[in-house]
């Protein structure tokens, strides 16, 4: 029977948002969207600290992972060399290939995914792209997971997983430095211009930031853009401290994806402040818009040059 799903969809693009609450989210309509009942090998790519856990939650909802990072589960770590009669227990399994290679050999890996597979099980696999080159068949959806978030379906025309990687791997980093630049500029906004958290909420743009208000705040934007340089130009250090805290220097500050920053403000490079509210009047809301990349003419045109063309990252690629 012909998947004319598979056939005619290329690729699906998204931003990745920060939080895992929000990731599991748009896991969740990703699953919705683009999955379909015949789909039996799913392939994740990214990096560490990139959300491929959280995503992977929304999607598949109560499916454990065998690298959680809050349960250490033993039978998990070899979990390639369990009993198949255990296959009966589950009809989805999730392997991290970079985390079984530490436990076992790619060659036992490969066996248990085709194993799997002969039992028409779904396997969602992460690190797929380091398991691609021995496995012999692509997977029937790839979803990378960098800055933004890819879906695909490979032809015989691909996208090979290595590809798909490369480009989350790149754009991983700028991600980074705009959930850094925006913790940054509400700590400022607390501490300089006394705004509370229930003005606020946060929106996405490719390489930056939205702070969307309710009301539009009395600030001096030229007086808010200095004090966000001099404040990471102090080169303070930026660390994990629980799952709803990052530590600022010395200061413990509330985040909801203290794993997606850089691990000083001295990493956050080219940030420029929009020097006006930009009022949306779909939320109606009015927009604090921060990116790490200079190119703060045409917004209305950005999500073009950035999901499209790709041009703009391509050339701050470059330029680095």
């Amino acid at each position: 029977m012909r998947n004319f799903i598979q056939e005619y969809m290329v690729s699906s693009q998204y931003f990745a948002p920060r939080g895992k609450e929000r990731l599991m989210f748009l896991g969740e309509q990703i699953s919705h969207r683009h999955l379909n009942y015949s789909d039996r090998l799913i392939g994740i790519v990214g990096d560490a600290g990139a959300g491929k856990s959280s995503l992977i939650k929304g999607m598949f909802p109560g499916l454990q992972l065998s690298n959680d990072d809050d349960i250490v589960n033993p039978r998990k770590m070899l979990q390639v060399r369990n009993s198949m009669l255990e296959v009966d227990e589950a009809i989805t399994f999730h392997i991290d290939v970079r985390f079984q290679m530490a436990f076992t050999q790619m060659y036992e890996i490969v066996d248990y995914v085709n194993s799997l597979l002969e039992r028409n099980r779904r396997v969602v696999i992460e690190h797929f792209n380091l398991l691609y080159p021995v496995l012999g068949r692509n997977a029937d959806i790839i979803v990378g997971i960098g800055e933004e978030i890819i879906v695909v379906r490979p032809s015989l025309f691909g996208p090979q997983p290595e590809s798909v990687y490369r480009i989350v791997h790149e754009s991983l980093r700028f991600r980074k430095m705009a959930h850094s630049a925006e913790e940054v500029t509400t700590e400022v906004l607390h501490e300089s211009f006394d705004i509370k958290e229930e003005e606020y909420f946060f929106s996405d743009v490719r390489n930056g930031f939205v702070i969307k208000f309710y009301e539009k705040p009395d600030i001096d934007l030229e007086k808010l853009a200095t004090l966000i340089d001099e404040k990471i130009a102090l080169n303070l250090p930026i660390s994990y401290y629980d799952e709803d805290h990052i530590m600022i220097g010395e200061r413990i500050v509330s985040c909801d994806g203290s794993r997606f920053h850089v691990k000083n403000t001295s990493e956050i490079e080219n940030f420029s402040l929009v020097k006006q509210f930009i009022y949306d009047p779909a939320t109606k809301s009015h927009c604090l818009i921060g990116v790490v990349d200079n190119h703060i003419e045409d917004l209305e045109n950005r999500n073009t040059r950035y999901f499209l063309t790709r041009k703009s990252l391509d050339e701050t690629s470059k330029n680095d």
